[in-house]
């Protein structure tokens, strides 16, 4: 644990039991010395006087050890009201070190602006968190089972403890701000109420939404979702694919993340590589040789895509390509034109 508050608490605890020790040490040898008690009668005296149960003493005591038994008193009483003090602040706190996370976490949460929201840490919420991550996409997770937060919390994967079905929380989540809603939730009515309130509160942002029924699809489309996933649908095909065409479809799994930071195919937004006042053609960006990359797709304004695009298209403003290459090839291009 980082925070600095627990830290401080961790500290303090210590520091007490430290003295506490100390205490019990210092008695038990001065009962040793001053009223030549054995050890275990040394050790009795020492935990009745500094607890004050009022127990009697195992024999008489002379001056010297009546005065060290008042200075042992005056001492347990600072060092044992210091320890319970601690103990007592580190249980009441524990419930406002949750609240300042939570406050930390949300103060981070409304900083971010064209963002993700994943609704639902479940198989298909985790396997989304995991790319947007590799991607370095700003991302915030809606998930009700405080269990799941408790398992996975980290200070990369920011968490919000609620409904997604309630509109103060998508607006916690600043639905307002994001750009993608990703419905991740294991039931279809669920996902639909999410989309219907996404899309009333931002009609703009891309809603991709998750259904377990075929039935659900063009409900969910009408609600406003951009994309419906039906994951048994696609994971039978992929199955099936592997055996008509098994190497095609393993090269193909294998454009995507098969490990951190191993990226192979990347979508980069025109504007993004040079001023689009002036057309440029896919030939006269000549990423090839500038980057190693490809370019093997290509997406215009209105949303038509062309595969293998000739080298004299027209890059026009607001169009994307997509590219192919190694990992150190799409870092290159990421980096030399500081696409983000």
């Amino acid at each position: 644990m980082n925070n600095p508050v627990i830290k401080l608490f961790r500290t303090k605890i210590y520091t007490a039991v430290f003295l506490l020790v100390l205490l019990i040490l210092v008695g038990v040898i001065g009962f040793m010395v001053t009223a030549n008690y054995s050890l275990v009668d040394a050790f009795y005296m020492t935990v009745i006087t500094i607890t004050t149960v009022g127990f009697k003493e195992v024999q008489p005591l002379d001056d010297s050890a009546k005065i060290f038994t008042i200075c042992l008193i005056l001492a347990s009483v600072v060092i044992l009201g210091y320890a319970i003090t601690v103990i007592t602040e580190y249980i009441l706190s524990k419930n406002d070190l949750n609240v300042l996370k939570q406050k930390k976490m949300q103060k981070k949460i409304d900083n971010l602006k064209n963002h993700i929201i994943i609704c639902g840490y479940g198989r298909n919420g985790k396997q989304a968190a995991a790319k947007l991550v590799t991607y370095k996409k700003p991302f915030v997770i809606i998930e009700k089972n405080k269990e799941v937060i408790e398992r996975n919390q980290d200070d990369n994967l920011p968490f919000i403890l609620g409904n997604a079905n309630e509109d103060d929380i998508l607006i916690r989540a600043g639905i307002e701000r994001a750009n993608t809603l990703i419905c991740a939730l294991p039931n279809d009515a669920d996902n639909l109420f999410v989309v219907l309130s996404a899309r009333q509160i931002n009609k703009n942002m891309n809603i991709i939404s998750r259904a377990s029924q075929e039935t659900s699809y063009e409900k969910l489309k009408l609600a406003g979702a951009n994309n419906v996933i039906l994951p048994d649908r696609i994971g039978g095909d992929h199955m099936a694919s592997l055996v008509v065409v098994p190497d095609l479809v393993e090269f193909i799994d294998n454009l995507g993340i098969v490990g951190e930071r191993n990226i192979n195919i990347e979508e980069v937004l025109v504007d993004q590589l040079y001023d689009t006042s002036q057309v440029k053609t896919i030939k006269d960006l000549d990423l090839r040789r500038k980057t190693g990359c490809t370019v093997i797709g290509f997406k215009d304004g209105k949303g038509e895509y062309l595969v293998n695009p000739e080298a004299d298209t027209d890059l026009i403003e607001g169009s994307k390509i997509i590219v192919l290459g190694r990992p150190e090839q799409i870092e290159k291009l990421n980096s030399l034109y500081d696409i983000r």
